[in-house]
């Protein structure tokens, strides 16, 4: 949002470099995470070993799920959930360790820091969600239950509510890591302003708010995969 980037087109489709590259690394670092984090497993794991790391994350997720959904649609859940909160943690976190610009052209970022990532992802977590609401209940009971709930002369506001959950699911994640990256970078101009006079406390500033960000990445992959389970739980359960 306002940084060069660069593009190149395929078919009439435009391009990002820079989303793809940094979707591209987010997913790179997951997978060599889990990957890493899952060699060599044992029955009882001592001290703090990278396994009862992943057990505690897999422990997290899957109480997340269960807040909402102690089913199993929620059981089959659980692998989506973590992948998913472990992405958009990395993603959330990237920019915050990393932004590579060259000439003035951003190539890395945090993905979730473009509103085409988050919407992307939001679209794929409300898709989700009605159509595992379809697959169990059935058409009729699905349409009933989102729409014609608790009554049928709701339709219009029912209808505009999908619409608005998906919006804000996307645009919440979305607002507070860009947000949180023009603060850095504003920090950044501020230290090269005067020199050593500003560099020092420019520097202790982005300190402090790198350890925040770091608060706000994780609080935010948290609330994105708790509100993709209470959506689920919403489209696949009939209230009786």
């Amino acid at each position: 949002m306002g940084e060069k980037t660069a593009t190149f087109s395929i078919a009439g489709l435009t391009f990002d470099w820079s989303i793809i590259i940094s979707t591209t690394v987010t997913f790179a670092i997951v997978f060599f995470l889990a990957f890493w984090m899952s060699r060599k497993l044992v029955m009882k794991p001592a001290g703090t070993s990278k396994q009862n790391f992943l057990e505690w994350i897999i422990d997290f997720t899957n109480g997340i799920v269960d807040g909402s959904l102690p089913n199993r649609t929620g059981t089959n859940l659980k692998f989506f959930a973590f992948s998913m909160f472990m992405f958009i943690f990395v993603a959330n976190q990237l920019g915050v360790a990393f932004v590579v610009d060259f000439n003035d052209v951003t190539f890395l970022r945090s993905p979730t820091a473009n509103p085409l990532v988050t919407m992307t992802l939001a679209l794929i977590a409300i898709g989700m969600s009605h159509y595992l609401g379809v697959q169990k209940l059935g058409f009729k009971n699905y349409f009933k239950s989102v729409y014609l709930s608790p009554f049928s002369a709701l339709l219009p506001i029912n209808i505009i509510e999908q619409f608005t959950s998906f919006l804000t699911l996307g645009l919440r994640l979305f607002g507070n890591i860009f947000a949180g990256e023009m603060v850095l970078s504003l920090l950044w101009e501020l230290a090269k302003s005067a020199g050593v006079v500003s560099f020092v406390p420019a520097f202790l500033l982005t300190m402090i708010w790198q350890a925040f960000s770091l608060f706000v990445g994780s609080i935010q992959a948290y609330v994105f995969v708790t509100l993709t389970t209470v959506y689920v739980s919403e489209k696949t359960e009939i209230e009786e």
